[in-house]
C-alpha cells in the first residue's frame, strides 16, 4: 500500500499522541555481494566493503549479525553479514533516497527518503509495504527516523519539526491520516533555507524526551514529544557538535556522529537527558565523513558515506568498525 499525507496535525493523530506520548517514550530501550578487507580483529573484520557506487548513508543492526544499509543514490537496501563482512542487495531501491533506517522487532526497517518523506520495507521479501510523504510543505529533507514502542519518530532537516507515526499495539501500520507534524519551537531557533538542521534523533536514557541533534549550529537538543518545545541540553565545556549527525545512545551513554569531522563523540548523560558530560573522541584512520552509527556486541559500525569525494559508479564505499 501507498499512502499519502493527511492535513496538519490531523485530530485523531494528535489526540492519540498526546495520549500516548509519555508512555511511549517511556520504556528504555538480490545483487552482486561484497567482500571484506582482510583488515580484521579474531574473524570480524574491521572494514566492510560495499558496493561501488552505493553511496551508504544510514545503518541498522537488528538481534542477528547483519547490518542494513541504505543507498543514498537509488535508495537501495544492502545486508552485511558483520562476522564475515559478506553482503548482498535484499531490497531494491525505488529510485529515490535512503538516508536513516531503524529495524523493529517484526523484520521491518523504517526508512528516512529525504524528499521522498517515508517508507517501511520488509527485509525477508524485500517488499516496500507502505510509503508516507509526510511533509505538507516544500523544501523537505526527511533525514532520520527513531522506534519507540508505539511511535515512529522522524526528523526533517529543511523544516523545524519532527513528524510521527503512531504504530497499533501489535505494531500496525497506520493510515496516512494519522501522520502527526509536530512543530519545535522553544530553544529552537531554524537555521537559513537549505541548512541542515534536525538531524539525528534518539530518546533520553529515561525515556521522559527525544534528544535532537542541530547539525548546522552544533546543538543537541532535549524534545517534548507531546508539544515539541525544546531546550538544549547543557554539555558543559564541550566542543560544539559541529556536523552532528547520527545518534546512538546505550543506557546513559550517547554516541554522536559528526561527519566531515570524521569522528564520534562520546558522551555520559543525566537520566533525563538535560545536561551531559564528555568523556571521549573516537577517531580512526579509515573514516571518511562517517555519517551514523550502529553497535553489534563491543564494536560500532559506521558507514563512510564519502561526502567529500565526487560519487561515480566505481566510487568504492565502506563500513567502518571500532571498539564501543
Amino acid at each position: 500500500m501507498a499512502p499519502t499525507h493527511g492535513s496538519f496535525a490531523h485530530s485523531l493523530s494528535r489526540r492519540r499522541l498526546l495520549a500516548f506520548g509519555a508512555a511511549t517514550l517511556g520504556a528504555a530501550s538480490l545483487g552482486t555481494p561484497a567482500h571484506a578487507s582482510t583488515t580484521a580483529t579474531g574473524t570480524r573484520p574491521d572494514v566492510i566493503a560495499l558496493p561501488d557506487g552505493f553511496r551508504p548513508e544510514g545503518i541498522a543492526v537488528g538481534r542477528g549479525p547483519y547490518a542494513y544499509l541504505g543507498s543514498l543514490g537509488d535508495g537501495s537496501i544492502y545486508r552485511a553479514d558483520l562476522r564475515t563482512g559478506e553482503g548482498r542487495i535484499v531490497s531494491q531501491g525505488p529510485g529515490t533516497s535512503s538516508v536513516g533506517l531503524e529495524l523493529d522487532g517484526r523484520g521491518r526497517l523504517f526508512v528516512a527518503g529525504r524528499d521522498a518523506g517515508a517508507r517501511v520495507v520488509d527485509v525477508r521479501s524485500g517488499e516496500i509495504l507502505a510509503s508516507y510523504p509526510l511533509a505538507a510543505t516544500t523544501p523537505t529533507f526527511t533525514n532520520d527516523v527513531f522506534l519507540t514502542p508505539r511511535t515512529a519518530w522522524f526528523t526533517d532537516s529543511y523544516q523545524p519539526r519532527l513528524y510521527a507515526l503512531p504504530l497499533g499495539r501489535r505494531g500496525e501500520l497506520p493510515p496516512a491520516d494519522d501522520v502527526v507534524r509536530l512543530t519545535l519551537s522553544g530553544d529552537w531557533v531554524q537555521g537559513a533555507e537549505g541548512s541542515v538542521n534536525a538531524n539525528g534523533i534518539t530518546r533520553t536514557p529515561d525515556g521522559s524526551a527525544l534528544l535532537v541533534v542541530q547539525s548546522g549550529v552544533g546543538a543537541l537538543h532535549r524534545v517534548d514529544a507531546r508539544t515539541g518545545l525544546t531546550r538544549l541540553v547543557d554539555l558543559g565545556d564541550a566542543a560544539p557538535l559541529t556536523n552532528g549527525d547520527g545518534l546512538l545512545r546505550v543506557g546513559r551513554t550517547l554516541y554522536v556522529v559528526q561527519n566531515r569531522q570524521n569522528a564520534v563523540d562520546v558522551f555520559t548523560l543525566a537520566a533525563d537527558g538535560r545536561s551531559g558530560v564528555f568523556r571521549r573522541r573516537i577517531t580512526d584512520p579509515d573514516f571518511d565523513v562517517p555519517t551514523t552509527v550502529a553497535r553489534w556486541g563491543d564494536r560500532l559500525y559506521l558507514p563512510n558515506a564519502r561526502f567529500t569525494t565526487t560519487p561515480t559508479p566505481d566510487t568504492p564505499y565502506s563500513v567502518v568498525a571500532v571498539p564501543a
